[in-house]
């Protein structure tokens, strides 16, 4: 460490430095990086387009002095500003795509100031494949109890309140910013890259105490549009299954709260409806969409739930979870805030 270049060996240890200084482009750092980073690019989004296409297409001579400028200037004005209030003893770590030139003069210039700045040996690269590896070995190590039960038994409210009571709790879901169905997309909310998905995923499964269990629910191999790691998948099918039996009224009911944003988007309910085309017959969706445009909500929820959501899940969890041959059944014929909290201490044996 001691001529600037920092070799990190397992996922945790960008935690010895007062701060991460991602050096990438903005669209570079927007698909993934190390948690509570800061991104001071030396060279934004347009300018690397630029510099990469004149290196490739005309002269990299021509391409290395340009870009030199720009770094240049990029650093000058993060001195100017972010940095500008940055003690003597500041001690950071600076990342770019592989830990070559980008880091590399943002290194140079924060030592000769003074600062005992460490450039990331393999750069963002290195880091990515540190969270790829330990996402295969990690899982091994939990154990884990997977909340089961039909579509809306409440089964996210139910991980909300375990975690609220003190438990551990891995919320894929929200992790996804997705609800797992076709139906899941929330609105105003994109999902996020699968490599930022799985950074996060690391970063929750790291602060579990592997001596207690860990609560997840039953999820199939992608939620939206992310992909659960195999050996993530795998953990959570052989994992002890707690079986959620709610009555047929209470999942109606639990479903027209929690998806009650789509009371006011009908239009684009019924565009969602439209992709289960391949499940469906070409009557059955348009009789669905007639139901949103008359808001008749709970014909529309229970029919969703007859013909499609309750014979996919027959069809798929008993096949995929085997913790489900000798479940923990717990029943509820209510899933409000309070049944589900109470539900919650049932299922942890708290009351």
């Amino acid at each position: 460490m001691a001529h600037g270049v920092a070799s990190i060996r397992q996922i945790e240890d960008y935690r010895l430095f007062d701060e991460v200084i991602d050096t990438r482009s903005p669209a570079e750092f927007a698909e993934d990086h190390i948690p509570g980073s800061l991104n001071c690019p030396v060279l934004d989004n347009e300018q690397r387009i630029e510099v990469g296409t004149l290196y490739k297409q005309h002269s990299p001579f021509e391409a290395k002095k340009i870009g030199a400028a720009y770094v240049a200037e990029n650093i000058a004005h993060h001195l100017r500003t972010s940095f500008r209030d940055r003690p003597k003893t500041w001690r950071p770590l600076i990342v770019c795509w592989r830990g070559g030139q980008r880091s590399g003069a943002m290194t140079l210039i924060l030592r000769r100031v003074g600062w005992d700045a460490q450039q990331l040996e393999g750069g963002y690269k290195y880091y990515r494949k540190l969270v790829v590896d330990t996402l295969v070995e990690l899982p091994r190590r939990l154990l884990f109890k997977v909340i089961c039960g039909a579509t809306g038994s409440g089964k996210s409210r139910l991980l909300q309140a375990l975690a609220a009571q003190g438990e551990q709790v891995l919320d894929l879901e929200e992790l996804a910013c997705h609800k797992g169905s076709v139906l899941g997309v929330l609105p105003d909310s994109a999902q996020p890259s699968q490599k930022m998905f799985e950074t996060n995923l690391l970063m929750a499964m790291l602060g579990f105490d592997p001596e207690r269990p860990v609560y997840a629910e039953a999820e199939s191999r992608k939620i939206g549009n992310i992909h659960l790691p195999t050996e993530l998948l795998d953990a959570l099918r052989v994992g002890a299954c707690i079986n959620i039996e709610a009555s047929f009224a209470a999942r109606v009911d639990f479903l027209l709260r929690d998806y009650d944003y789509f009371l006011n988007a009908p239009d684009w309910l019924n565009s969602r409806l439209a992709v289960l085309s391949n499940l469906q017959s070409r009557e059955t969706i348009e009789r669905w969409q007639g139901y949103a445009r008359n808001s008749e909500w709970r014909t529309l929820v229970s029919e969703l739930l007859e013909l499609h959501y309750d014979p996919l899940y027959r069809r798929s969890q008993n096949r995929n979870f085997s913790g489900l041959s000798t479940p923990q059944t717990f029943s509820t014929d209510d899933l409000n805030p309070a049944s589900v909290n109470a539900l919650a201490l049932r299922v942890t044996g708290n009351v």
